[in-house]
């Protein structure tokens, strides 16, 4: 799986329009402003749902915007060489962005700003299921053979940006576990790979 994705710091992108050394630039360099919204997800989670959501509620309900304007102007992916380049070179238009870096790689500029981020996590199984469809019919990286196949990539933190589970911030990777813990409690430990 490794030779058909870029790798950065042990986690696979789809090798289009993205960089290692982008991926750095966007973590270290990029400076978010206090009025930016930022939408995160790990993929097939929802990204262009809510971008649309967005985009409705950034014109006051009028979809001619969101008819017009192709959604990667609206809400650049800073994780993209093109959408990078159109956020850094905006200087004025609508604040919203997009991103599937996980909380690691996010730009250190987010952190000190009083940009908004809005994180979508969808179920697991319906994130799988949903990326399995998607990636067997995209040219973006490579496809999986069968569900099985995918579903141990997904487990095993090769999905595409990583380890679904590992997207999440320290706290919510804490509450995620005890939650399944809970509800897991008396199945066999050797169903569950990331362990």
């Amino acid at each position: 799986m490794a030779k058909d994705y870029v790798w950065y710091q042990d986690i696979p992108f789809p090798p289009v329009d993205i960089y290692p050394e982008l991926i750095k630039t966007v973590h270290e360099e990029l400076v978010l402003k206090d009025e930016d919204i930022i939408t995160v997800t790990y993929p097939k989670s929802g990204t262009h749902w809510l971008i649309e959501v967005l985009s409705l509620i950034h014109t006051k309900g009028d979809p001619n915007w969101i008819r017009s304007v192709p959604t990667y102007v609206r809400s650049p992916w800073i994780d993209t060489a093109s959408g990078y380049k159109f956020k850094v070179e905006r200087k004025e238009g609508p604040p919203l962005i997009s991103s599937h870096l996980p909380i690691q790689l996010f730009p250190k500029s987010f952190f000190t700003s009083k940009a908004k981020m809005i994180y979508v996590i969808r179920n697991p199984k319906d994130v799988l299921i949903s990326g399995y469809y998607f990636w067997r019919v995209t040219n973006l990286s490579k496809k999986p053979e069968s569900l099985e196949q995918y579903f141990e990539w997904f487990l095993q933190g090769h999905g595409i940006t990583g380890d679904w589970k590992n997207h999440f911030t320290p706290a919510q990777t804490q509450a995620f576990e005890e939650t399944f813990r809970e509800k897991m409690a008396g199945l066999p430990p050797e169903l569950f790979l990331w362990d």
